[in-house]
């Protein structure tokens, strides 16, 4: 056993207090001392004490009214709220359907045959079958000339012929000889001076379109070359002022010449919009005597030469 252990028979002697140290005060709770009434502070009253259902009340105004679905609807859609992009897109659909409407409107404009009668698509057909009989018909002409040039004794003499046959034909289009046969006369009378020079120039085009072979109007021959000029009441055919009543002498086939102005929408309606009166008129001789002056050109040279 050691020495510093305590006998089992010995207890340790109580710690004597140090007399210069003082003893630790051990902090008691202090009683509570209760409040009075008035000095309690009561729960704050809730935002929405005392406020009827719906209503509401901002910082610095009155209270607001609820919205309904449809106020909140109308006022996200107005006043509109238009970004750049959506300003781009909507110009860009005006203008493509202001391209879409004017299309259609051209197609319906140029689309004349659209209301047409079944017997004024008969008649156009006709034409148009006669067109292509009188092409088929020259065709053939101009090989029966190359035949007989080629099985022809005497071929200077045939050519010869032929020439001269040709000189003709072509002093009848350039205008240079005078020329008569079958054909028609269209008179134009523009009493209210509202017939233009491209009115006269249409009927030229669908004059020639249908076979005219030879084209007089008043005092003017028309050729390949002519033009036609000026305004209304004051029209120029070739530099020559011709005035009303307009008078074509046409040779060519009736029966083609005559439909072809009477179409829907043609020469005749055109003009009859414009208060002109357009007569057409039939005849088996018709004679074409205005002449232009035969010129020479200054650069074409015949390449046989």
């Amino acid at each position: 056993m050691s020495e510093n252990e305590p006998t089992p028979h010995e207890q340790p002697e109580p710690r004597r207090p140090d007399p210069q140290r003082p003893e630790p005060k051990t902090p008691q709770a202090e009683p509570r001392r209760a409040l009075p009434p008035e000095a309690s502070s009561p729960e704050p009253p809730s935002p929405t004490a005392g406020r009827p259902h719906g209503a509401e009340s901002g910082p610095g105004g009155p209270a607001e009214p609820e919205m309904t679905g449809r106020q909140r609807l109308v006022a996200g859609l107005w006043p509109p709220r238009v970004t750049r992009a959506q300003l781009i897109v909507a110009v860009l659909l005006f203008v493509l359907g202001l391209g879409l409407a004017i299309q259609v409107r051209s197609t319906n404009d140029n689309s004349a045959l659209r209301g047409a009668r079944q017997e004024d698509l008969v008649r156009i057909l006709d034409e148009l079958d006669d067109r292509t009989q009188r092409l088929e018909a020259e065709k053939a002409r101009l090989e029966d000339q190359r035949t007989e040039l080629v099985n022809s004794s005497d071929q200077a003499e045939e050519a010869r012929k032929q020439t001269l046959e040709k000189e003709r034909q072509l002093g009848i289009l350039a205008g240079t000889v005078a020329a008569q046969g079958p054909g028609i006369t269209l008179t134009i009378d523009d009493g209210a001076g509202a017939v233009e020079p491209d009115m006269l120039l249409d009927a030229v085009q669908e004059l020639r379109a249908a076979g005219a072979e030879a084209i007089q109007v008043n005092d003017a021959r028309i050729v390949a070359d002519t033009y036609i000029s000026g305004e209304a009441g004051d029209i120029e055919v070739d530099g020559r002022k011709i005035s009303a009543p307009y008078r074509f002498k046409v040779i060519g086939k009736p029966q083609d010449l005559e439909p072809a102005l009477n179409i829907p929408g043609g020469v005749v309606q055109t003009l009859e919009k414009e208060q002109a009166t357009a007569a057409v008129t039939r005849s088996e001789k018709i004679v074409v005597d205005a002449l232009r002056p035969a010129e020479r050109p200054h650069y074409a040279r015949s390449s046989s030469q």
